[in-house]
Order: C-alpha cells, then structure tokens, then sequence
C-alpha cells in the first residue's frame, strides 16, 4: 500500500516529513522513491493533501470504566445538588428493578446531601462517582448493601453527606456496586470503535484492579481488539506474580502486562491531595512505595505511582530515588501519573532519575477554576508540563478518561493552546511527542512504535489537514493499525 500526494509527518527528526509513505503487510516500508519495488502491485492511497500522522496512545486511561461510564448517567456541569437531582430523577426511569442507578461527573461546588439522594431515589440504589473518580455519592439504600465497615486504611467516611472517599470509595464500588463482566465488555465493544475514530492505535490502561486484562483477552479472542494494550495490574497482585513467575512485558504485539499500579494521595477536586502544608490523605507512605517498588524490580516489575500533591510527588521521587539500583539496573522505566504540583526543586528531579512524568494535558483547563480556589498562591507551579519538559523529563500525555474525555487531539489542545498559566504551554510537535512517541518508549515499543519509519508497526491516523497549519479545526478522517484499516477505510470525499 502507498499512501500519496499528502504530508506525512514521521515524528522523527532524520526525516520529520515526506510526501508519500509505503506499507507491506503490518509494517512501514519506507518512503516512496525506494522501496516500492518491495510492494507487488501494490494500492495505492490518494491522501488528497491530508495530513498522516503516527496513531496517538493514551497514556493513561480507565478503558472499561470510561466506556461503562458512556452509558452512566452524567453530571458534569451541575453546580447545585438541585441540579444533579434533576438528571437523577430523569435517569430513574431507565433503571431495572433489581438495578443500580450508576452515575459519575459531579465536583466541587456542589456539595452532597444523602437525605436530598434519598429523597430523590428511595429504594433505588445509587452510586455516584465525583468527576475525578476517588469520591462517591451514595444513597441509604446503596449503603445497606456495604455488607461491612466502610472505614478502612486511607478512606475517609462522611455519612451525613452519604460520601466515601478514597480507599472506602473504592472497597465500596469494588464489593457493593454490581456490574457484571459483559456489561463491561459489550460497553468496551463501543468503545473500540469510538477510540478507532479519534485516532487512538493504543492505550495504557489503568484498569487492572477490576479485572480489565480479562476483558481485553475476551476481546482479543473474538478479534475485536483494534488498539494496543500495555496493562496495568494492582500492586497488591505482586506476591501471586512473584510466585507465578510473570513479569512485564507477556503477552503479543497487541495485549501485555505492562506495569504495577499504586497510589501515594487523593485528588484536588475530593481535597485529598496530599500537600506539603499538611493536607491531604496518604494512601501509601514513602516508606511503602520504596518496599514496593524494590520487591517489584526483583520480579521484573516497572511500577507507577498516582501522586497529585507536591508532598505526594517529593516522596515518589524519594522512594524511587532510594531504590535506584533495585530497578535502573533491570532497565525497568518508572513513572508519577498526574504530578499535578510541583515543588520547584522536584521539577529536576524527574530526568535526573530518570522516572517519567505521565500526565493530562486536559487537566489543566479542566481543574481551573478548582486550582485557583484550593491551591491559591501555588498555581504557577501546577501542570509544569513546559517546566517538566526544559528539564529534560519525559512527559508521556494521556486523558485519564473518564475523568476527561479519551480524545488526544482535545487533550493536545489543551496542552498547546491553553490560556491559564500559558508559560507552561507546549509546542506542538512537542504535544504530538508527548502523545506518540513517548508513551511508546515506556511500554518499551520505542524501536517499533511512535514513528512512521522503515520497520515500525503501520500504526497511523489520517487527519483532515495538517495540525502545524491549523490545530483548533484538525479532525481525524480515518486510523490504521497494524497496516489494517480500524475506522473509516478509503476511498475518502
């Protein structure tokens, strides 16, 4: 296959852009003037002046929650609890009898109120998740079914307003809230295809602790599977992999273990993020993540660590920095997903050790108004994507759906054109970096993925026109992975 007449954009500096890209089997074949010889009879593709790309990765992303979340009932944008009840009561009608009313998006101002939920609701049971997933709202009636004590290690219980934060968010929804494996799956379905229609080629799912990598092998079994997977499994699984002998990296070109998942604090939005004033919940100690990530190594294992705070950050950063020579030596590449505020003297500390900055360029408009409210004084610091990237750092880009929405040219967007603290803007080719070719060097694809060169994998998007000429109206016409047409095969209008 030759793609022509268009504008390719390798994303690699020998040669950042040709006119016209060849494709044998799942493979780049190389620019066109050579190696299409290689390509018997070979089709050939009139880009008609559209613009190619390397197909974008997520980073970071809840897959089957965010595609289950498509289907939920949606509170983004409520400011009242007024506000959210009235999409509660329209919602009711759709709920089975036996069912759960399942919801997410709600944030600060709002404040919750169970006896307003119950009046709402009665006997109906219902959970509703705050925007960045570590609160949840709950009804009396979705706390009889809690079966134990809702209080446990790194949780935070507030019954007059029927919310759960943190670890007593999530035991709940883990044991209390039924949702059953086909659901996720056959919402997964429609996912694939949403994802294939934004350009996505790959992810790195967060998901692991619900049981996501089963998902994604059903998937993959029927031949469903049309973007890449590097998977994430809890921490608490390390002893039964220790035992079992599985490292990183099992699996094929489309389904792998990827990594460890643990956390260090909550969130700005639930004022769980932990601070160096004081503030915020520990949910792992410096102390603990160093243990993990030491025994983790020994197994094979790179890990990544949620840390939103500067406190959370620091003691990342310690922790790896203490267990250096567990994990540098085994070439395994760890990671801080979000390090949302920064302490001026951790920003170098990111490349020095060699530990990766994973963030969301969506955040940063996104949280705004929450920033400038909770963190006061220290927004100058926060989302230092452009002070992260000058320090050598490298800054892998993602969505955090269903938090944001999974859409990379949104988040790079955001990451490039954004007005709120512009200093910390990005170029870009450098968002286009961040977002293909870097995630790909921490799943270690970065000899076969990221870019459009001779040998890598034929993952691409096409898009309307070149972004370098118009970013805010470039949309996505159609995505390759594998040198197989995923959305919207040519010929094009």
């Amino acid at each position: 296959m030759i793609l022509e007449h268009g504008t390719i954009r390798t994303l690699d500096p020998s040669l950042p852009v040709a006119s016209a890209l060849a494709i044998a089997g799942d493979r780049v074949a190389g620019g066109v003037g050579t190696h299409e010889t290689a390509l018997p009879t070979p089709e050939v593709i009139d880009l008609g002046g559209r613009c190619v790309l390397p197909g974008f990765t997520d980073a970071h992303v809840h897959f089957p929650t965010w595609a289950l979340a498509r289907r939920e009932l949606r509170l983004e944008g409520v400011r009242t609890v007024e506000e959210a009840l009235d999409r509660v009561r329209e919602a009711l009608s759709g709920v089975a009898s036996d069912g759960w009313l399942r919801g997410r998006g709600w944030r600060p101002p709002l404040e919750p109120d169970r006896a307003a939920l119950d009046a709402a609701t009665g006997d109906v049971p219902t959970a509703l998740l705050s925007h960045d997933s570590h609160s949840l709202w709950v009804n009396s009636a979705a706390l009889a079914r809690a079966g134990g004590d809702l209080h446990v290690p790194g949780g935070v219980v507030e019954l007059d307003k029927g919310v759960l934060r943190e670890e007593s968010a999530w035991r709940f929804r883990d044991t209390a809230v039924e949702t059953s494996d086909e659901e996720y799956v056959d919402a997964m379905r429609e996912g694939l295809r949403v994802a294939a229609s934004r350009g996505v080629t790959a992810v790195h799912d967060k998901d692991g602790w619900i049981g996501a990598l089963r998902f994604f092998q059903r998937l993959h079994a029927e031949g469903a599977l049309t973007l890449r997977v590097w998977q994430s499994l809890p921490h608490e699984r390390l002893a039964e992999l220790a035992a079992l002998g599985l490292t990183s990296g099992l699996g094929d070109s489309f389904l792998r273990l990827g990594y460890l998942k643990a956390f260090m604090d909550g969130t700005l939005g639930s004022g769980t993020a932990r601070l160096l004033d004081g503030s915020g919940v520990e949910i792992t100690s410096g102390e603990e993540l160093a243990d993990l990530v030491a025994r983790a190594a020994r197994s094979g294992w790179p890990v990544a660590v949620h840390a939103i705070g500067d406190l959370a950050n620091r003691e990342a950063l310690d922790a790896f920095e203490r267990t250096e020579t567990a994990w540098r030596p085994r070439g395994l590449r760890p990671r801080i997903e979000h390090a949302q505020l920064l302490a001026e003297e951790d920003v170098l500390r990111f490349a020095a050790l060699g530990v990766a900055a994973s963030v969301q360029f969506s955040h940063a408009p996104s949280d705004r108004e929450l920033a400038d409210r909770l963190w006061a004084g220290m927004t100058h610091r926060a989302y230092a994507y452009r002070s992260l990237w000058d320090a050598g750092a490298l800054v892998a880009n993602g969505s955090d759906a269903p938090i944001e929405e999974l859409d990379p040219l949104a988040g790079i967007r955001a990451g490039v054109l954004r007005d709120w603290h512009p200093e910390q803007a990005l170029t870009l080719d450098e968002a286009l970096r961040a977002t293909c070719v870097n995630p790909a060097v921490l799943s270690r694809d970065e000899r076969r993925r990221g870019r459009l060169l001779p040998g890598y994998l034929a993952d691409l998007v096409v898009l309307d026109r070149d972004p370098f000429d118009d970013l805010e109206s470039t949309q996505v016409v159609a995505t390759m992975v594998g040198g197989c047409w995923v959305w919207n095969p040519p010929p094009w209008e």
